[in-house]
């Protein structure tokens, strides 16, 4: 069997949401690279599993960060750990994500999954900068989703109070990454830290499990035309490892391959907009 390239040797990486799906996937394929790994997880159950796993594949330490990202306390809790952890982060995996077929709030008010989706990568990374500029050239990988293409914002209604819809309002989070991807490339213009954004294709995961046995039934069986986790990880990887999207910035890409967002997800004053309401909803300005 083929040894896989250790391209990313004295390099620390954190994935967040790496319990289960492209998360645990994408863990997987870095260990096997020679990271040394810090991977969030929410259920104790499945954290314990994917560490097992990344565990066997890894060549470097893994260490373990439970939090729950859908509270700004759980996405503050988890960026003190990874700074107690390490004085550097190399790449920084957004890539937690949630669906849900009925409208929750969580402990802050929010709607859940704009919270987990959007608010958590958008905190989480600006609590997370001063260790990345502490690296020599830091990466942010944003897992977003072709789903964006029916999820226009509107920024009147971000929790989705007026009318839930769980595909339209999952795509809204999506759109939301991709904008916070391009803004938030524009601002680190000139540093040594890129951001790009990525659709890993349909995947066979967890996610939007529990809408009931109807919907999960479907579900398994729409599973069988879709990406294996080890396939959609393909591109989170590619972006976190690739010398080939060395300085590259601000960018989307579907099978490691550059791509064009729909036009409302690219729109800088749209962007624009959409930051300044996630700094006041999350209480931090980002320096």
């Amino acid at each position: 069997m083929t040894t896989p390239a250790r391209d990313l040797e004295d390099k620390t990486v954190l994935v967040t949401g790496a319990s289960s799906g492209i998360g645990r996937a994408t863990a997987v394929g870095l260990a096997a690279r020679g990271a040394r790994l810090l991977v969030q997880g929410r259920t104790p159950e499945r954290c314990a599993e994917a560490l097992a796993e990344i565990r066997a594949a890894a060549r470097a330490p893994v260490e373990l960060i439970q939090a729950d990202l859908a509270s700004l306390a759980g996405v503050r809790a988890m960026a003190e750990e990874v700074g107690r952890q390490t004085d550097a982060l190399d790449v920084l995996v957004n890539n937690a994500g949630v669906t849900m077929v009925r409208r929750q709030t969580t402990s802050d008010g929010f709607e859940r999954t704009f919270a987990v989706n959007h608010l958590a990568y958008f905190l989480g990374t600006g609590l997370l900068l001063p260790l990345l500029h502490a690296a020599p050239a830091g990466r942010i990988v944003n897992v977003a989703s072709e789903a964006h293409r029916f999820g226009r914002l509107d920024l009147d209604d971000l929790d989705n109070e007026k009318r839930f819809s769980a595909m339209r309002v999952y795509g809204q989070s999506k759109t939301a990454n991709l904008l916070f991807n391009l803004e938030l490339a524009r601002r680190l213009a000139g540093t040594r830290i890129t951001t790009n954004a990525l659709h890993p294709g349909a995947i066979r995961s967890n996610l939007g499990r529990g809408g009931g046995p109807l919907l999960d039934g479907l579900q398994r069986v729409i599973g069988l035309f879709m990406k294996s986790p080890e396939q959609g990880a393909r591109t989170s990887i590619h972006l976190a490892s690739s010398p080939d999207v060395e300085g590259t910035s601000g960018r989307y890409f579907i099978d490691c391959a550059e791509r064009s967002p729909a036009a409302h997800a690219r729109d800088p004053e749209l962007a624009r907009r959409l930051w300044v309401l996630s700094e006041e909803r999350v209480g931090l300005a980002y320096p």
